[in-house]
C-alpha cells in the first residue's frame, strides 16, 4: 500500500514540471551568387522590386554562419555575418573570382537584401542591408544569433 501511494505520488509531481522556454522559429540565413548564365531562379527584393536571377544552390548557408550582428554604418543599419574559418576563405576566393555580381541573402526561403561585389571579401564578413523595417531590425538579429548558437554550440553565442 505504501509502494503504491509513494508511485502516485510521483507521478503527481513528475506532471509539476516547469514549462520548457519557447524555442523560436530557426532563422535560415542562406547566400546565393546572381547567375551569369542565364540559368537559376528569379527572386524579387520585398521592398525595392529589383529582380535577380540567382544560381541554384547556395554559396553560403546557415551551418556557414557563426554570429550575426547589428551594424550602424554610414549609410544606416546593416547586418554583419560573420563566417566559420572555411567558410570565410572560400568566400574570399568566390568574390575574388565573381567581382561585378550580387551575393542575394535569403531568409527562410525568402530574398531579403543583395551586396554587390566590388572587392574580394577577405574578413570573413558580410555586411548587408536588408529590405525589413529599422524597427524590425533587433529581433530578427536576435532570432539569427540564436539559430547560430543553435547549430555551432561550441562558439556560444557571442
Amino acid at each position: 500500500m505504501k509502494t503504491i501511494a509513494v508511485c502516485l505520488l510521483g507521478f503527481a509531481l513528475a506532471g509539476c514540471q516547469s514549462v520548457p522556454p519557447k524555442v523560436s522559429t530557426p532563422e535560415l540565413a542562406r547566400f546565393y551568387l546572381e547567375s551569369s548564365d542565364g540559368v537559376g531562379e528569379q527572386v524579387t527584393l520585398p521592398q525595392s522590386g529589383v529582380q535577380i536571377l540567382i544560381q541554384p544552390k547556395p554559396v553560403i548557408t546557415e551551418y556557414d554562419i557563426v554570429n550575426v550582428e547589428l551594424a550602424r554604418v554610414e549609410l544606416g543599419e546593416c547586418l554583419v555575418f560573420e563566417l566559420a574559418p572555411a567558410a570565410a576563405r572560400d568566400l574570399s576566393r568566390l568574390t575574388a573570382a565573381n567581382q561585378g555580381r550580387r551575393l542575394v541573402l535569403l531568409l527562410g526561403g525568402v530574398p531579403f537584401g543583395a551586396r554587390y561585389i566590388a572587392k574580394p571579401f577577405d574578413r570573413g564578413t558580410v555586411l548587408i542591408f536588408i529590405e525589413v523595417p529599422d524597427a524590425a531590425l533587433p529581433a530578427l538579429v536576435a532570432n539569427l544569433k540564436e539559430t547560430c548558437a543553435a547549430l555551432h554550440p561550441a562558439t556560444g553565442n557571442r
